[in-house]
């Protein structure tokens, strides 16, 4: 078993205990829910990983006691090397603290097809908080990763976002984020778009990317994506 996920066994076991003192009284039902979806561009924090081709995903999430989640989520991938697809492993609690809620969590990248030595699997450990603000909520989040995609090294992402509802069917929402790795690539990200609930099912997502990071590539150009995804 590879250090990563060793590390990630013994995070589950963490946040299971964190979660146990709020959950003991009450009943343990575990509620799942599945997702699939398409994307003109798979973008991850204004970085294309699809280079600027279209994307496919799936995932499934369980709710667990009402405090905890866990899930599995994969994509395809294009990274000019042999990696096929990601796929992401993730847990963690949502506790309340007044209006705050807290997202406590880590998540684990993996890559399959992934050439021998590239050191492409990582960690991440998260922690989040929203807060309604009238109809809108506003949050931040933060993840650290103590060796990052490719063996980079300590890395972290550190993001603030929103979102309002205009009707019933449509929500505007954005976020401005920065990632600080240990190497020369650090860059700021921002987003904004539009949501639209066609159904309790399926709903649509037009949305702006872009990164002051131009220099390092196209990949972190400017870019709309449109996508569409299906919770069931």
């Amino acid at each position: 078993m590879n250090k990563t996920l060793s590390a990630l066994m013994a995070a589950a076991a963490a946040l299971a205990l964190a979660g146990t003192a709020a959950a003991q009284d009450a009943e343990k039902p575990i509620d799942l829910s599945f997702n699939v979806g398409a994307a003109t561009d798979y973008v991850f924090r204004g970085v294309s990983q699809t280079d600027r081709n279209p994307q496919a995903y799936a995932g499934v999430d369980a709710t667990l006691w009402g405090l905890g989640y866990a899930g599995a989520w994969a994509s395809n991938v294009n990274f000019g090397n042999q990696t096929d697809a990601e796929y992401d492993l993730y847990l963690g609690v949502r506790p309340t603290v007044g209006p705050v809620t807290l997202d406590l969590g880590v998540v684990y990248y993996g890559y399959a097809g992934a050439p021998s030595g590239s050191d492409q699997d990582y960690l991440e450990w998260k922690a989040a908080a929203s807060v309604p603000a009238g109809p809108a909520v506003v949050g931040a989040a933060l993840y650290y990763s103590d060796d990052f995609f490719g063996g980079t090294g300590p890395a972290t992402y550190y993001e603030v976002n929103g979102s309002v509802p205009l009707n019933e069917k449509l929500t505007l929402s954005g976020a401005v984020g920065h990632q600080e790795v240990d190497y020369d690539g650090d860059y700021s990200t921002w987003n904004f778009g539009i949501g639209y609930a066609a159904t309790d099912v399926l709903g649509f997502d037009l949305r702006y990317f872009d990164t002051d990071g131009h220099e390092f590539g196209k990949l972190y150009d400017g870019r709309v994506v449109l996508g569409l995804k299906a919770v069931f």
